[in-house]
């Protein structure tokens, strides 16, 4: 037990120093060889700060453990919404001024009730997992276009003036970028390892250490960079990052996973529980940070009422742990 706490514990040191290594390495390099500084936000960013969430479930469902990988998952943009979004606005309300932010948010909720119909029979199939790779690719190509075409979205300007501030030679950026990669992968198979062990040790689903401990652990890349585009003003940043995320989460981390191994949901409540919870929270940001008709902005009562969600929904996991 002590070995797989200690697992778990580097794992998520160097997790998440990794993908924050990585994704300087990526932007840096994504800048020196011309890419538009929108792209390199939607895209490189986004990805970047994903990456943890798709090793994780990678290796995951490469061990036959593919209940961890969808909880870390869904999970993840339950975090991602309630706890880093609710926090981020507690300490600086954000407003929302990207054009590409308030298109990618509707999509979210339909990549949502996508996975939902695909959940409701229990299962995440082979062919279900294609179709959500097929609109991770379609995702990545309306990215590009919408990169290309809007250069003077909000969201590329706060990118470009962030590498800028964060500039550094070709030669260290692939240096970060290759080495921050390899870290990840090694820590990946780090903190699944410990993850398993204890959910075993504990007689907890992997689903249920995938919601919660997992989920936070691989959240973490987003909360640090997520606080710190808002502390700096780069409200579209904070928010376009953790969208993002959610979105590749959902279409890549679960495509990836299921077409390793096809998802067999050993606990019905990840549809009325996990899943809906996911879809509320994500409601709740669409709502306010759209604005419909008034300048979008999540003010810190919003913010406070995505961290009362996500509190509320982890308070319950953590009954349905010591009820067992």
């Amino acid at each position: 037990m002590v070995i797989s706490l200690l697992a778990l514990l580097v794992g998520f040191i160097l997790l998440v120093w990794s993908a924050d290594r990585f994704v300087d390495g990526a932007s840096a390099t994504a800048a020196h060889f011309g890419v538009p500084s929108l792209i390199i936000g939607i895209l490189i960013v986004g990805f970047g700060t994903s990456a943890p969430e798709m090793l994780v479930s990678t290796m995951a469902a490469l061990d036959g453990n593919p209940d961890l990988a969808l909880g870390n998952a869904i999970g993840s943009n339950i975090t991602n919404t309630g706890l880093i979004i609710g926090l981020t606005a507690i300490i600086t309300p954000l407003t929302v001024h990207s054009g590409i932010v308030k298109k990618e948010l509707p999509l979210l909720l339909g990549i949502c009730f996508l996975l939902g119909a695909f959940l409701a029979d229990d299962s995440i199939l082979r062919w279900e997992a294609g179709i959500l790779m097929l609109g991770f690719f379609g995702l990545l190509a309306w990215s590009v276009y919408s990169g290309l075409k809007e250069r003077d979205d909000s969201l590329g300007q706060e990118v470009s003036e962030e590498l800028e501030a964060r500039s550094m030679p070709l030669r260290k950026a692939l240096i970060w970028l290759i080495v921050g990669m390899l870290i990840m992968i090694g820590s990946s198979r780090l903190l699944v390892y410990g993850a398993v062990n204890i959910a075993t040790f504990l007689g907890i689903s992997d689903l249920i250490i995938g919601l919660t401990i997992v989920a936070l652990g691989t959240s973490l890349p987003e909360l640090a960079a997520s606080v710190m585009a808002a502390r700096k003003g780069e409200h579209d940043i904070a928010l376009g990052n953790v969208v993002g995320s959610n979105m590749f989460n959902l279409l890549a981390v679960i495509g990836i996973a299921g077409l390793i191994s096809p998802m067999p949901v050993i606990e019905p409540a990840v549809l009325y529980r996990d899943w809906l919870s996911m879809v509320a929270l994500i409601v709740m940001l669409l709502f306010t940070a759209l604005g419909f008709g008034k300048q979008g902005r999540i003010n810190r009562i919003e913010g406070a009422m995505l961290l009362i969600v996500f509190a509320a929904y982890n308070t319950y996991l953590l009954q349905t742990i010591l009820k067992t």
